[in-house]
């Protein structure tokens, strides 16, 4: 089993707003996310949350996810202004109760463009000590799959805005598995990015 996890913890400086709450074709980018990991066979998905945590919280249960009996859960990474690395330790810590969970399938709140069918392959087969990341014509993106062998390592290295990329330089059992045909890997980060991927 591979569980999703969403890092949607962000301010959005440069958008004015936290991206998870910002919306495209009239749906919020954290619900849009959430959908496309539990498309893309991901489940439980865990949001983890920073900036305006409750109002992000009921845009998910608006939408029926989060909600008690649902699939969706919801944590709070207290110290996320420190950046990704926060909502990445705080997310994993949420899953290790999970006996039956393999890996985690981490994804990005700010990337539209990457649906159900990039994640489906990033996770196919997945286990224990398994570790991809997705690829953009070869180049290293998200999402990124960690095996459950994989966390405390992880977590030990997150810091700042780096998240996992400290723990997977240069490593020699890095599985990069190519997206680039189903998937656009572009973050959205200002109002105008947001307009021109509105308009496509």
């Amino acid at each position: 089993m591979v569980a999703g996890l969403l890092l949607a913890g962000g301010a959005g400086r440069r958008m004015g707003t936290p991206k998870a709450l910002v919306r495209l074709h009239g749906e919020p980018l954290a619900v849009r996310a959430v959908k496309a990991l539990q498309a893309g066979g991901c489940g439980p998905v865990t949001v983890v949350l920073g900036a305006r945590a409750d109002a992000v919280t009921d845009v998910l249960r608006s939408a029926g996810l989060g909600t008690e009996g649902s699939d969706v859960g919801v944590v709070v990474a207290e110290d996320w202004d420190e950046g990704m690395g926060a909502s990445l330790r705080r997310g994993l810590g949420s899953l290790t109760h999970l006996a039956g969970t393999g890996a985690a399938l981490v994804h990005l709140v700010d990337l539209p463009g990457v649906g159900p069918e990039a994640i489906r392959r990033v996770t196919e087969g997945a286990g224990h000590a398994s570790l991809r990341r997705a690829a953009y014509d070869g180049v290293p993106g998200h999402p990124v799959l960690l095996g459950r062998d994989h966390w405390s390592g992880v977590a030990g290295l997150a810091a700042g805005d780096a998240g996992a990329r400290d723990y997977l330089a240069g490593r020699a059992d890095l599985e990069l598995v190519e997206c680039g045909d189903v998937a656009v890997p572009d973050d959205v980060d200002t109002p105008a990015q947001l307009r021109r991927l509105a308009a496509t």
